[in-house]
């Protein structure tokens, strides 16, 4: 197949354009030419922006296109449309982050989505404040989602994953707790130990696209995992086994972060407040997705393969996770509550 791919260099565009090839398909990668330009030389790249330059997609012709970077509508709408004569079939990746109403688990690709007033996109729009965008991120991928079905209605692919993790992951997420855990010593773990956790290893989910976009399948997936219920206490542990680590888990009440300013996600990823009322963020159906074939890696070869690759990285500043002196001042601040 000849495969168009919107970005290609970054994470999931990444080891999509790695298994595509792997696979023998014909692959093109369109993005501005910055991140890891040296990658796949054997591709053809076309240089350009979804914000308003177009031009070398142009007059061409796909089987299939892949949109990895699609994040507000007006950008969408235009390699939609442009496209839509161009190409047999268009993937587009989006987020679980689109559902609304997140107080039961089980959420299905059925569920409400959020809802984004069309006054509030013009005003978003004419802001571009990359901060005001993604406050409403979930909702203006809905959007997205929107425009991609309306440019390729019955070819449209939508794949909403939750958390996506593993080797050249920028977000430092499912990073912090496997080097964390690695660290060893005292861990301050949030909240319940068997509050159920949700990601999924980038190359599984890579995989899977590809092969759902060979079938040339279409409709609404979510996309995230493991097949079976994993707790933090569990991940936590395969973190320590994988990494031989002597880390001592100190499992810290839910009030007692937050009073201590321990954030939600950010301080602690995984980790939601039970307060914050999003039990079904972390426990997304997925029998949709299992039933068109998605499989997983084990957990231990994520972990392992993320800290393998954290082993080589140079990081001057995560962007999430606890910072260490904090984490002290918490737990030592437990340790003296009873006393």
């Amino acid at each position: 197949m000849k495969i168009l791919i919107l970005g290609g260099t970054r994470f999931l565009g990444r080891f999509l354009t790695e298994t595509a090839l792997q696979k023998g398909h014909e692959v093109t990668l369109f993005n501005r030419g910055k991140a890891n330009p040296e990658l796949f030389p054997e591709t053809e790249k076309l240089i350009g922006d979804r914000d308003g330059d177009l031009k070398a997609l142009e007059g061409r012709s796909w089987d299939a296109v892949i949109d990895t970077c699609g994040y507000v509508p007006w950008t969408v709408r235009e390699s939609a449309e442009l496209l839509n004569d161009a190409a047999g079939h268009y993937t587009f990746i989006s987020t679980a982050s689109v559902y609304a109403e997140l107080e039961e688990p089980g959420i299905d690709e059925n569920h409400a989505v959020g809802q984004l007033a069309p006054e509030k996109v013009e005003e978003l729009k004419k802001m571009e404040a990359s901060k005001a965008i993604s406050e409403r991120y979930g909702e203006l991928k809905v959007l997205c989602e929107q425009e991609v079905e309306r440019a390729f209605p019955a070819r449209s692919l939508i794949i909403r994953p939750g958390l996506i993790v593993g080797p050249h992951d920028f977000t430092d997420r499912f990073n912090y707790w496997v080097t964390r855990i690695a660290k060893g010593g005292e861990v301050l773990a949030p909240g319940r130990r068997h509050k159920e956790v949700q990601f999924i290893d980038v190359r599984d989910l890579a995989e899977w696209i590809v092969k759902l976009v060979e079938a040339q399948t279409t409709g609404t997936f979510n996309a995230t995992g493991p097949e079976k219920k994993l707790t933090m206490k569990k991940f936590l542990e395969v973190c320590k086994a994988v990494a031989e680590s002597d880390a001592e888990l100190c499992w810290v009440d839910e009030n007692f972060l937050l009073g201590h300013g321990v954030e939600g996600w950010t301080d602690m990823p995984l980790w939601i407040p039970d307060r914050e009322k999003m039990a079904g963020f972390l426990t997304v159906d997925i029998r949709k997705a299992l039933k068109a074939g998605l499989t997983f890696r084990p957990v231990s070869e994520t972990v392992r393969d993320t800290l393998a690759w954290e082993a080589a990285r140079t990081v001057t500043k995560r962007k999430a996770g606890l910072d260490p002196e904090k984490e002290k001042a918490v737990l030592e601040d437990w340790k003296q509550r009873a006393l």
